[in-house]
C-alpha cells in the first residue's frame, strides 16, 4: 500500500491516528486533519479546478506576451516553422492528456462510489438478515 492510499480523505486508521496526534500536539493540526477527512474529496476537485484556472491564466499571459513582443526567431525560416509546428503539436498533446486525466479522475471517483454503494448494500442486507434471525429479546433478558 502506498502513502497516497494511507492518507486519502477517508476514515482510515492512518488519518484517524494523525488527527488524534494533531489534537494532542497542537489542536489546529487536529482540526485541519479532521477537515481533510471530511472535506478532502472536495479538495481534489478544487485543486483540479484551481490548477486549470491557473494554467489558463498563465497560458493567456504567455499568448498575450507573444503579441506584445516580437516572436523569437533564429533567422532560419525552416527551423522556425518546424519549431512552431512542434510547439503546436505539444500543446495539442497536453490538451489531450489533460482530458484523459479528467476522464480517469471521473472514472476513479465513480469506481469509489460504486464500491461504497456495494459495501452499504451488503451492510443493509446483513442487517436485514440479522433482524430476521432475531425473534425477540434474548431469553436471559426477558421479563417474567
Amino acid at each position: 500500500m502506498n502513502q497516497s492510499a494511507l492518507l486519502r480523505p477517508d476514515w482510515t486508521p492512518a488519518t484517524i491516528a494523525l488527527m488524534v496526534l494533531g489534537f494532542v500536539v497542537f489542536w489546529p493540526l487536529g482540526l485541519a486533519m479532521l477537515a481533510y477527512i471530511i472535506f478532502g474529496e472536495r479538495l481534489q476537485g478544487f485543486k483540479r479546478d484551481a490548477n486549470s484556472a491557473a494554467d489558463g491564466l498563465f497560458s493567456s499571459c504567455r499568448r498575450s506576451s507573444h503579441r506584445h513582443r516580437p516572436h523569437f526567431t533564429t533567422g532560419n525560416v525552416a527551423f522556425d516553422d518546424w519549431r512552431k509546428a512542434e510547439l503546436d503539436r505539444l500543446e495539442e498533446e497536453r490538451r489531450k492528456l489533460n482530458e484523459m486525466r479528467e476522464e480517469f479522475d471521473t472514472y476513479a471517483r465513480e469506481l469509489r462510489r460504486a464500491k461504497d454503494q456495494d459495501e452499504f448494500d451488503r451492510f443493509m442486507r446483513d442487517r436485514k438478515n440479522a433482524k430476521r434471525d432475531d425473534n425477540g429479546p434474548v431469553a436471559e433478558y426477558q421479563t417474567p
